[in-house]
């Protein structure tokens, strides 16, 4: 019996996978979410490995669904000879902007995954994160704007290292990393079509390179996989792919005709209902709870602004004094909103930590 609720739980975390790893909503925070009801058998290592490698169901989605875009060989490309006119050029310079992409997060990626695991992959960091996120999409579709690169072959170097240092941000836990990517995307000229594929594309090396990643770490720990374990990893796989089709499928028809405005408002409320689930005892308190977190509200935006003085995101962006932070030097973040993001964060982590303090 505790096999087949596990197994079910497993599905339940398919679909949730399916879903929040492509829509800009983040993954964790509804991990996080789900973890307070769904409670597995299986020990903490494999839970650990479980959440990461459930993706490869997801990444398998994109790989059948773009498999033509994706694929870079052909019979005769009609203008080489030899070995070459067996090679689609087009796509294997999509594969080169990719690769190129993904490059600073695979790094850091690697060198920080302990850390982050240690000191990031926590709840308050996570909601923090996700209203974050959900305001920049707010404001940033609040901007009027003309997009410069319609179509994937457009796609220069430089918007792929754009994107690419935007994606490094999604190695904070609640980031979302079609969030980041895709806000990376719109900042540079992208479509919201255009970006949301590419952050689709650049999933694949990511996501299995984390994947591999977490594999390897659970086996060289001692970690051996039981028939139940195979069983929940294989069912959350194959319910993420399914699910994940569907999910693409959705966004891609949804950015035709509309903006990422609800789903950051969706991330702002998912953020409060995280803090709300950390500090129940607020609910409790009734009238005086809620002048209390007004009053927190208040002194969080009296920080901000003693910091940056302005709070319009059109007046912060035409700062030319903005100087990164030394978390913001370490994730490899240079440019206005990145560096806004990061700083904000911080200050609401600090005052977090004074009021736990009290």
């Amino acid at each position: 019996m505790d096999l087949f609720f596990d197994l079910l739980r497993s599905a339940i975390y398919g679909v949730i996978e399916g879903i929040t790893e492509w829509l800009p909503i983040s993954s964790t925070g509804h991990m996080i979410l789900a973890e307070q009801v769904l409670k597995f058998s299986f020990s903490a290592e494999f839970m650990e490995m479980f959440r990461v490698v459930i993706q490869l169901g997801a990444i398998l989605a994109v790989v059948v669904m773009y498999f033509k875009k994706l694929w870079p060989f052909c019979v005769d490309n009609g203008r080489d000879s030899g070995l070459a006119k067996h090679i689609r050029w087009p796509v294997m310079r999509l594969w080169g902007k990719i690769l190129v992409a993904c490059l600073p997060a695979a790094v850091l990626g690697l060198l920080l995954d302990d850390w982050m695991d240690a000191h990031l992959y926590n709840s308050v960091v996570v909601a923090i994160m996700l209203i974050v996120y959900g305001i920049a999409f707010i404001l940033i579709e609040r901007r009027p704007r003309v997009p410069t690169t319609t179509k994937l072959s457009r796609i220069t170097y430089k918007q792929a290292i754009i994107v690419g240092a935007w994606q490094v941000l999604a190695l904070i836990p609640g980031t979302s990393r079609s969030g980041s990517t895709i806000i990376g995307g719109l900042l540079c000229g992208m479509s919201r079509a255009c970006a949301s594929q590419f952050t689709f594309f650049l999933a694949i090396p990511v996501m299995a390179g984390a994947s591999g990643l977490k594999l390897v770490k659970f086996l060289a720990k001692g970690g051996v996989f039981t028939l139940a374990e195979i069983s929940a990893l294989l069912v959350g796989c194959i319910v993420a792919f399914v699910v994940s089709m569907l999910a693409i499928r959705f966004l891609m028809d949804y950015v035709k005709k509309h903006t990422f405005t609800v789903f950051g408002w969706y991330r702002i409320a998912l953020g409060i209902l995280v803090l709300g689930m950390l500090f129940p005892a607020t609910a409790a308190e009734g009238p005086a709870g809620k002048r209390r977190i007004t009053q927190q509200t208040q002194e969080y935006i009296r920080r901000f602004r003693e910091r940056f003085v302005d709070r319009d995101c059109a007046d912060l962006l035409k700062r030319k004094d903005l100087i990164p932070t030394g978390q913001s030097r370490d994730l490899g973040v240079a440019d206005h909103c990145g560096i806004l993001i990061v700083s904000a964060v911080e200050i609401l982590c600090d005052y977090i930590a004074e009021l736990k303090g009290e």
